[in-house]
Protein backbone atom coordinates (compact mmCIF):
# COMPACT_ATOMS: atom_id res chain seq x y z
CA UNK A 1 0.00 0.00 0.00
CA UNK A 2 1.75 3.51 -0.82
CA UNK A 3 1.79 6.00 1.58
CA UNK A 4 -0.64 9.10 1.17
CA UNK A 5 2.28 11.48 1.84
CA UNK A 6 4.16 9.69 -1.28
CA UNK A 7 1.31 9.24 -3.44
CA UNK A 8 2.01 13.14 -5.07
CA UNK A 9 5.57 11.81 -5.73
CA UNK A 10 4.56 8.86 -7.57
CA UNK A 11 2.43 10.72 -9.64
CA UNK A 12 -1.12 9.61 -8.10
CA UNK A 13 -3.65 11.48 -6.08
CA UNK A 14 -6.41 10.59 -3.80
CA UNK A 15 -8.57 12.09 -5.84
CA UNK A 16 -7.91 10.31 -9.58
CA UNK A 17 -7.31 6.95 -6.94
CA UNK A 18 -10.70 7.40 -6.03
CA UNK A 19 -12.26 9.33 -8.89
CA UNK A 20 -15.59 7.93 -10.80
CA UNK A 21 -14.68 7.06 -14.42
CA UNK A 22 -16.33 9.57 -16.95
CA UNK A 23 -19.84 9.93 -17.98
CA UNK A 24 -19.73 8.24 -21.69
CA UNK A 25 -21.41 11.62 -22.92
CA UNK A 26 -18.76 13.46 -21.65
CA UNK A 27 -20.45 15.99 -19.62
CA UNK A 28 -19.28 17.00 -16.39
CA UNK A 29 -21.26 15.40 -13.46
CA UNK A 30 -23.15 18.04 -12.03
CA UNK A 31 -22.74 16.88 -8.17
CA UNK A 32 -18.90 18.59 -8.55
CA UNK A 33 -20.29 21.72 -9.86
CA UNK A 34 -21.34 24.36 -7.42
CA UNK A 35 -24.34 26.45 -7.85
CA UNK A 36 -22.60 28.98 -8.79
CA UNK A 37 -21.24 27.53 -11.48
CA UNK A 38 -24.49 26.10 -12.41
CA UNK A 39 -26.19 29.12 -12.21
CA UNK A 40 -23.47 30.96 -15.09
CA UNK A 41 -23.46 27.83 -17.44
CA UNK A 42 -27.35 27.82 -17.62
CA UNK A 43 -27.73 31.77 -18.21
CA UNK A 44 -24.61 31.69 -20.58
CA UNK A 45 -26.58 28.86 -22.66
CA UNK A 46 -29.86 30.54 -22.99
CA UNK A 47 -28.23 33.79 -24.00
CA UNK A 48 -24.89 32.91 -26.15
CA UNK A 49 -26.94 31.88 -29.18
CA UNK A 50 -28.38 35.52 -28.91
CA UNK A 51 -25.02 37.40 -28.70
CA UNK A 52 -23.76 38.60 -32.44
CA UNK A 53 -20.10 40.12 -33.47
CA UNK A 54 -20.63 42.95 -35.21
CA UNK A 55 -17.96 44.69 -37.76
CA UNK A 56 -18.13 48.06 -39.52
CA UNK A 57 -16.02 49.41 -42.27
CA UNK A 58 -15.71 53.45 -42.14
CA UNK A 59 -14.32 54.55 -45.70
CA UNK A 60 -10.95 55.36 -44.05
CA UNK A 61 -13.05 57.25 -41.02
CA UNK A 62 -12.56 56.74 -37.72
CA UNK A 63 -14.91 56.21 -34.95
CA UNK A 64 -14.39 57.15 -30.97
CA UNK A 65 -14.62 54.28 -28.79
CA UNK A 66 -15.87 54.19 -24.89
CA UNK A 67 -13.46 51.12 -24.76
CA UNK A 68 -10.27 52.22 -24.16
CA UNK A 69 -7.85 51.11 -26.48
CA UNK A 70 -10.98 49.38 -28.54
CA UNK A 71 -9.94 48.34 -32.27
CA UNK A 72 -12.31 50.66 -34.39
CA UNK A 73 -14.74 48.56 -36.49
CA UNK A 74 -15.47 46.13 -33.92
CA UNK A 75 -18.03 45.20 -31.52
CA UNK A 76 -21.12 43.16 -30.27
CA UNK A 77 -24.46 42.61 -29.86
CA UNK A 78 -27.89 40.44 -29.42
CA UNK A 79 -30.96 39.82 -31.17
CA UNK A 80 -33.38 40.88 -29.68
CA UNK A 81 -36.77 40.11 -31.48
CA UNK A 82 -37.40 36.97 -33.68
CA UNK A 83 -37.37 39.17 -36.84
CA UNK A 84 -33.42 39.87 -36.39
CA UNK A 85 -33.64 43.23 -34.93
CA UNK A 86 -30.61 43.94 -32.65
CA UNK A 87 -29.27 45.94 -30.21
CA UNK A 88 -25.66 47.46 -29.97
CA UNK A 89 -23.77 50.50 -28.89
CA UNK A 90 -23.95 53.63 -31.01
CA UNK A 91 -20.42 54.18 -31.06
CA UNK A 92 -20.37 51.08 -32.32
CA UNK A 93 -21.94 51.42 -35.57
CA UNK A 94 -21.83 55.35 -35.84
CA UNK A 95 -20.77 56.42 -39.36
CA UNK A 96 -20.24 52.76 -40.47
CA UNK A 97 -20.76 52.40 -44.34
CA UNK A 98 -20.96 48.70 -44.15
CA UNK A 99 -22.01 45.90 -41.22
CA UNK A 100 -21.14 42.69 -41.03
CA UNK A 101 -23.00 40.48 -38.28
CA UNK A 102 -21.62 37.32 -37.63
CA UNK A 103 -23.88 34.76 -35.42
CA UNK A 104 -22.20 32.22 -33.06
CA UNK A 105 -23.45 29.48 -35.52
CA UNK A 106 -20.77 30.75 -37.90
CA UNK A 107 -23.64 32.43 -40.48
CA UNK A 108 -22.68 35.81 -41.81
CA UNK A 109 -25.18 38.81 -42.77
CA UNK A 110 -25.33 42.29 -44.12
CA UNK A 111 -26.37 44.67 -41.43
CA UNK A 112 -28.77 47.48 -41.80
CA UNK A 113 -28.65 50.19 -39.62
CA UNK A 114 -32.53 51.21 -38.13
CA UNK A 115 -31.59 53.93 -35.69
CA UNK A 116 -28.96 54.97 -33.23
CA UNK A 117 -29.34 58.02 -30.37
CA UNK A 118 -25.83 59.35 -29.28
CA UNK A 119 -27.43 60.61 -26.23
CA UNK A 120 -27.34 56.83 -25.06
CA UNK A 121 -25.20 55.46 -26.62
CA UNK A 122 -27.62 52.52 -28.29
CA UNK A 123 -28.51 51.69 -31.70
CA UNK A 124 -30.53 49.46 -33.36
CA UNK A 125 -29.51 47.33 -36.60
CA UNK A 126 -31.34 44.49 -38.29
CA UNK A 127 -30.57 41.21 -40.04
CA UNK A 128 -32.66 39.19 -42.12
CA UNK A 129 -32.52 35.54 -41.56
CA UNK A 130 -34.13 32.39 -40.38
CA UNK A 131 -34.34 30.71 -37.16
CA UNK A 132 -32.75 33.04 -34.94
CA UNK A 133 -32.77 32.91 -31.07
CA UNK A 134 -33.80 36.18 -29.70
CA UNK A 135 -32.04 36.72 -25.39
CA UNK A 136 -34.85 37.25 -23.23
CA UNK A 137 -34.85 40.97 -21.80
CA UNK A 138 -35.43 41.52 -17.68
CA UNK A 139 -36.43 44.33 -15.69
CA UNK A 140 -33.75 46.19 -14.75
CA UNK A 141 -35.72 47.92 -11.73
CA UNK A 142 -35.38 44.75 -9.66
CA UNK A 143 -31.72 44.75 -9.52
CA UNK A 144 -30.33 44.65 -6.03
CA UNK A 145 -26.53 45.81 -5.51
CA UNK A 146 -24.63 42.24 -4.98
CA UNK A 147 -26.43 40.09 -7.46
CA UNK A 148 -24.49 38.04 -10.06
CA UNK A 149 -24.42 39.48 -13.69
CA UNK A 150 -22.84 37.51 -16.25
CA UNK A 151 -21.12 39.60 -19.87
CA UNK A 152 -21.35 37.79 -22.93
CA UNK A 153 -19.07 39.45 -25.66
CA UNK A 154 -16.71 39.59 -28.00
CA UNK A 155 -13.61 40.98 -26.35
CA UNK A 156 -10.67 41.21 -28.90
CA UNK A 157 -12.22 38.58 -31.52
CA UNK A 158 -12.97 35.96 -28.97
CA UNK A 159 -16.56 35.67 -30.02
CA UNK A 160 -19.24 34.39 -27.12
CA UNK A 161 -16.62 35.01 -24.22
CA UNK A 162 -18.17 35.09 -20.30
CA UNK A 163 -17.61 36.74 -17.86
CA UNK A 164 -19.00 37.08 -14.25
CA UNK A 165 -19.18 39.52 -11.51
CA UNK A 166 -22.10 41.12 -8.86
CA UNK A 167 -23.52 44.45 -9.66
CA UNK A 168 -21.41 47.62 -7.78
CA UNK A 169 -23.31 50.14 -7.90
CA UNK A 170 -26.94 51.19 -9.66
CA UNK A 171 -27.95 54.47 -10.34
CA UNK A 172 -24.62 55.83 -11.54
CA UNK A 173 -24.37 58.60 -14.12
CA UNK A 174 -22.08 58.68 -17.45
CA UNK A 175 -21.39 61.19 -19.78
CA UNK A 176 -22.51 59.93 -23.65
CA UNK A 177 -19.91 60.98 -26.02
CA UNK A 178 -22.50 63.41 -27.26
CA UNK A 179 -22.10 65.42 -24.11
CA UNK A 180 -25.36 64.50 -22.53
CA UNK A 181 -25.14 62.70 -19.30
CA UNK A 182 -26.71 59.15 -18.74
CA UNK A 183 -28.90 58.10 -16.06
CA UNK A 184 -29.48 54.81 -14.07
CA UNK A 185 -25.99 53.36 -15.66
CA UNK A 186 -25.53 50.03 -14.04
CA UNK A 187 -21.83 49.30 -12.37
CA UNK A 188 -20.60 45.48 -12.34
CA UNK A 189 -17.12 44.07 -11.81
CA UNK A 190 -17.42 41.79 -14.11
CA UNK A 191 -14.50 42.16 -16.71
CA UNK A 192 -14.78 43.82 -19.96
CA UNK A 193 -12.91 44.17 -22.89
CA UNK A 194 -12.64 45.93 -25.94
CA UNK A 195 -15.03 43.99 -28.35
CA UNK A 196 -17.11 43.60 -25.84
CA UNK A 197 -19.18 47.22 -26.33
CA UNK A 198 -23.22 46.38 -27.13
CA UNK A 199 -23.02 42.74 -25.78
CA UNK A 200 -25.21 41.96 -23.15
CA UNK A 201 -24.93 41.74 -19.80
CA UNK A 202 -27.04 39.31 -17.92
CA UNK A 203 -28.93 38.22 -14.52
CA UNK A 204 -28.28 34.40 -13.44
CA UNK A 205 -32.30 33.51 -14.92
CA UNK A 206 -30.83 34.21 -18.31
CA UNK A 207 -32.16 37.88 -18.78
CA UNK A 208 -30.33 40.45 -20.06
CA UNK A 209 -30.41 43.58 -17.80
CA UNK A 210 -27.85 45.53 -19.59
CA UNK A 211 -26.25 46.63 -22.41
CA UNK A 212 -22.24 47.29 -21.67
CA UNK A 213 -20.69 50.33 -22.84
CA UNK A 214 -17.48 51.08 -21.09
CA UNK A 215 -14.70 50.64 -18.82
CA UNK A 216 -12.39 52.59 -16.83
CA UNK A 217 -8.65 52.39 -17.13
CA UNK A 218 -6.50 51.54 -15.35
CA UNK A 219 -9.19 50.86 -12.95
CA UNK A 220 -9.77 47.34 -11.98
CA UNK A 221 -13.21 45.88 -12.04
CA UNK A 222 -15.10 49.12 -13.09
CA UNK A 223 -17.21 48.39 -16.14
CA UNK A 224 -20.52 49.65 -17.02
CA UNK A 225 -23.94 48.70 -18.71
CA UNK A 226 -27.13 50.94 -19.85
CA UNK A 227 -30.06 49.62 -17.93
CA UNK A 228 -32.18 47.75 -20.10
CA UNK A 229 -35.19 48.90 -19.54
CA UNK A 230 -33.50 52.25 -20.74
CA UNK A 231 -32.51 50.38 -23.72
CA UNK A 232 -35.92 49.29 -24.21
CA UNK A 233 -37.49 52.55 -24.34
CA UNK A 234 -34.94 53.85 -26.59
CA UNK A 235 -34.87 50.75 -28.90
CA UNK A 236 -38.82 51.21 -29.69
CA UNK A 237 -38.44 54.44 -30.54
CA UNK A 238 -35.76 53.77 -33.17
CA UNK A 239 -37.64 51.24 -34.49
CA UNK A 240 -40.36 53.02 -34.97
CA UNK A 241 -38.87 56.95 -36.01
CA UNK A 242 -35.09 56.25 -36.66
CA UNK A 243 -34.10 58.42 -34.00
CA UNK A 244 -35.04 59.65 -30.54
CA UNK A 245 -36.30 63.84 -30.18
CA UNK A 246 -35.29 65.83 -28.09
CA UNK A 247 -35.81 69.49 -27.36
CA UNK A 248 -33.07 72.25 -28.62
CA UNK A 249 -33.30 76.10 -27.25
CA UNK A 250 -29.69 77.19 -28.70
CA UNK A 251 -27.53 78.09 -25.65
CA UNK A 252 -23.89 77.37 -24.69
CA UNK A 253 -23.89 77.32 -20.58
CA UNK A 254 -21.77 76.15 -17.70
CA UNK A 255 -22.44 75.31 -14.29
CA UNK A 256 -22.21 78.67 -11.90
CA UNK A 257 -22.73 79.03 -8.01
CA UNK A 258 -25.18 81.69 -6.88
CA UNK A 259 -24.50 83.92 -4.76
CA UNK A 260 -26.25 83.34 -1.39
CA UNK A 261 -28.22 86.43 -0.71
CA UNK A 262 -30.25 85.76 -4.59
CA UNK A 263 -30.78 81.93 -3.47
CA UNK A 264 -32.21 83.54 0.02
CA UNK A 265 -34.24 86.53 -1.49
CA UNK A 266 -35.63 84.58 -3.90
CA UNK A 267 -36.04 81.31 -2.23
CA UNK A 268 -34.52 79.40 -4.46
CA UNK A 269 -34.35 75.54 -3.99
CA UNK A 270 -30.97 75.68 -5.70
CA UNK A 271 -27.84 77.36 -5.27
CA UNK A 272 -26.71 76.84 -8.48
CA UNK A 273 -27.21 77.69 -12.04
CA UNK A 274 -26.63 77.49 -15.53
CA UNK A 275 -24.66 80.71 -17.11
CA UNK A 276 -25.30 81.29 -20.56
CA UNK A 277 -22.20 82.20 -22.54
CA UNK A 278 -23.61 82.11 -25.57
CA UNK A 279 -26.66 82.59 -27.70
CA UNK A 280 -27.34 80.71 -31.34
CA UNK A 281 -28.60 83.15 -34.01
CA UNK A 282 -32.54 82.47 -34.61
CA UNK A 283 -32.61 79.82 -31.87
CA UNK A 284 -35.36 79.80 -29.82
CA UNK A 285 -33.24 80.85 -26.80
CA UNK A 286 -32.71 83.97 -28.90
CA UNK A 287 -36.13 84.92 -29.88
CA UNK A 288 -37.41 84.17 -26.30
CA UNK A 289 -35.44 86.80 -25.14
CA UNK A 290 -32.31 84.88 -23.84
CA UNK A 291 -29.23 87.10 -23.45
CA UNK A 292 -25.47 85.97 -22.89
CA UNK A 293 -24.55 86.69 -18.49
CA UNK A 294 -28.20 85.31 -17.49
CA UNK A 295 -27.92 82.44 -15.32
CA UNK A 296 -31.06 80.33 -15.88
CA UNK A 297 -32.43 78.56 -12.49
CA UNK A 298 -36.19 77.06 -13.48
CA UNK A 299 -37.48 75.59 -16.82
CA UNK A 300 -41.44 74.79 -16.36
CA UNK A 301 -41.26 75.10 -12.40
CA UNK A 302 -38.24 73.08 -11.97
CA UNK A 303 -35.22 74.07 -10.34
CA UNK A 304 -32.85 74.13 -12.80
CA UNK A 305 -29.08 73.38 -10.68
CA UNK A 306 -26.81 72.70 -13.72
CA UNK A 307 -27.01 71.74 -17.66
CA UNK A 308 -27.89 68.39 -17.03
CA UNK A 309 -30.98 69.12 -15.19
CA UNK A 310 -31.45 71.18 -18.41
CA UNK A 311 -31.18 68.43 -20.84
CA UNK A 312 -33.26 66.20 -18.19
CA UNK A 313 -36.26 68.70 -18.87
CA UNK A 314 -36.20 69.20 -22.52
CA UNK A 315 -38.29 65.92 -23.35
CA UNK A 316 -39.69 65.28 -26.88
CA UNK A 317 -42.69 66.52 -24.83
CA UNK A 318 -41.45 69.90 -24.84
CA UNK A 319 -40.62 70.15 -28.70
CA UNK A 320 -43.00 72.91 -30.29
CA UNK A 321 -44.67 73.78 -26.60
CA UNK A 322 -44.65 77.04 -24.97
CA UNK A 323 -42.55 76.78 -21.83
CA UNK A 324 -41.15 79.03 -19.04
CA UNK A 325 -37.60 79.56 -18.39
CA UNK A 326 -36.69 81.46 -14.64
CA UNK A 327 -33.22 83.01 -14.73
CA UNK A 328 -31.51 85.81 -13.26
CA UNK A 329 -30.22 88.82 -14.61
CA UNK A 330 -27.96 91.27 -12.56
CA UNK A 331 -30.33 91.05 -9.73
CA UNK A 332 -33.58 90.80 -10.69
CA UNK A 333 -35.85 87.37 -11.62
CA UNK A 334 -37.34 87.11 -15.29
CA UNK A 335 -39.73 84.55 -16.52
CA UNK A 336 -39.32 84.12 -20.17
CA UNK A 337 -41.65 82.04 -22.51
CA UNK A 338 -39.60 79.56 -25.29
CA UNK A 339 -40.61 77.38 -27.53
CA UNK A 340 -37.93 74.26 -27.82
CA UNK A 341 -37.41 73.18 -31.18
CA UNK A 342 -35.99 69.90 -32.09
CA UNK A 343 -32.63 69.04 -31.56
CA UNK A 344 -29.74 68.83 -34.21
CA UNK A 345 -28.03 65.94 -34.96
CA UNK A 346 -24.48 66.35 -33.40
Amino acid sequence: MIDPALRWATGESPGVLNADPPSPSGDPDPEILDAYSQAVIRAADRVSPAVVNIEVHHDGRRTNSRMPGEKHGTGSGFVFTPDGFILTNSHVVHEASRIEVALPDGRHYRGQRIGEDPDTDLAVIRITGSNLQPAKLGDSHILRVGQMVIAIGNPYGFQCSVTAGVVSALGRSLRAQSGRLMDGIIQTDAALNPGNSGGPLISSRGEVVGVNTAVILPAQGLSFAIAINTATFVAGRLIKDGKITRGYLGIGGQNVPLLRRFVRFYRLPAESGVLVISVEPDSPAQRAGVREGDVIVGYEGHSVAGIDDLHRLLTEGRVGARSRLELLRYTDRLVLEVVPEESKPR
